[in-house]
């Protein structure tokens, strides 16, 4: 446990009270909105980075700790130190990989799943049946279906685009916001693989594509195209 103190006195030591209110609103806390309760030290991304690669051969046993945390950073450090065990450890990564879907429902931000399912998830099933996305890209759960869309830019990466516009289709009747900005940034990545790739959803969805999904995907397009595009929107 010497360890898990030492980071939680650091996190606290480096939190920031005026920083607090700023991710309380950021990261939508209040009652109804979708990070209703949580908890926060008001750290920055990198000064979280700096600490999770001190601490990255922390066990899982001592990462499940901090991952159960009600506090916002503990959970981003404990992700932060998976995704540097699963780069630095090949023969653990079964491990990793099992351990991070067991324990999805602390995957439970935005921040969370865009730092943590393209480098565990996603480069888990660069080369495995990506069944799991699909059933997360059903989920109830909003958290699950944004790691579904959001751990297919591991495979974007490596050319691999079929799955994004898979799970991207089967996703456009989502009614969260969250789920559109995560869908249309996926599709821009893909237009900039393949421009015919995307060109090819966009003739055949845009029209019923959520607003925002749409505006993100068409960010690199010609002004005249874009609003070609918006202007046939629903």
């Amino acid at each position: 446990m010497t360890s898990i103190n030492q980071i939680k006195r650091e996190l606290r030591q480096k939190g920031d009270p005026l920083r607090v209110e700023h991710s309380k609103r950021f990261f939508k806390t209040g009652k109804g909105q979708y990070g209703e309760g949580d908890v926060f030290l008001g750290l920055r991304v990198p000064e979280m980075r700096e600490i999770a690669k001190k601490y990255k051969d922390l066990p899982l046993q001592s990462i499940k700790v901090l991952l159960n945390s009600k506090i916002h950073e503990e959970r981003l450090i404990a992700l932060l130190i998976l995704v540097y065990k699963f780069a630095k450890e090949n023969e653990r990564r079964n491990d990793i990989y099992a351990f991070y879907i067991k324990n999805l429902k602390w995957v439970n931000n935005w921040d969370l799943v865009d730092l943590s399912a393209p480098k565990i998830v996603g480069e888990y099933l660069l080369n495995k049946n990506r069944k799991v996305l699909y059933k997360l890209a059903k989920s109830k759960n909003l958290w699950e279906r944004r790691i579904a869309i959001v751990a297919t830019f591991a495979f974007i990466k490596n050319n691999d685009l079929v799955d994004t516009i898979k799970i991207g289709q089967l996703l456009l009747d989502d009614k969260h916001d969250l789920i559109h900005k995560a869908v249309g940034w996926a599709l821009r990545e893909v237009g900039k693989k393949d421009l015919k790739v995307l060109e090819h959803f966009l003739d055949k969805h845009a029209d019923v594509m959520p607003r925002t999904a749409l505006r993100y995907s068409i960010e690199r397009f010609p002004e005249k195209v874009r609003k070609s595009y918006l202007n046939n929107a629903r």
